[in-house]
């Protein structure tokens, strides 16, 4: 009998224990619907329209199909101060519209852990 009540009583411990934890955790729904867009998250439409990154044309090297290019904060890749960067072109052929010097807006993705630059373009 007495063997009994002590389980009795380890039980509801136990219990009292587990809903005093439960009580001081946050709750799990609310850190679910935390904002994310500082992580780089986009809807659907955002996805469709990237935004182009501004930035200057230092080197074009198309034999290796890469372009060195000096550009502001990009956000998506985590990158909030500007840099001078070596970015492998996805088409090679996009090359030939820029050189050393182009003022530039383009369009870049990480593929396979590479900067790749997915579209460029001249700006004045």
């Amino acid at each position: 009998m007495k063997r009994h009540l002590i389980c009795a009583n380890v039980a509801m411990l136990a219990i009292a224990v587990t809903s005093f934890v439960i009580s001081i955790a946050p709750p799990m729904p609310v850190l679910a619907q935390e904002d994310h867009a500082h992580h780089g998250a986009s809807t659907p439409t955002a996805a469709a329209e990237p935004t182009m990154i501004n930035g200057v044309v230092t080197k074009v090297d198309t034999s290796a199909s890469k372009v060195t290019i000096k550009h502001g904060p990009i956000k998506r890749f985590g990158l909030d101060e500007g840099h001078t960067m070596v970015f492998l072109a996805k088409d090679p052929t996009i090359l030939k519209a820029v050189k050393a010097g182009d003022k530039v807006k383009f369009d870049a993705d990480q593929v396979n852990g590479q900067f790749t630059v997915t579209k460029i373009e001249k700006t004045k």
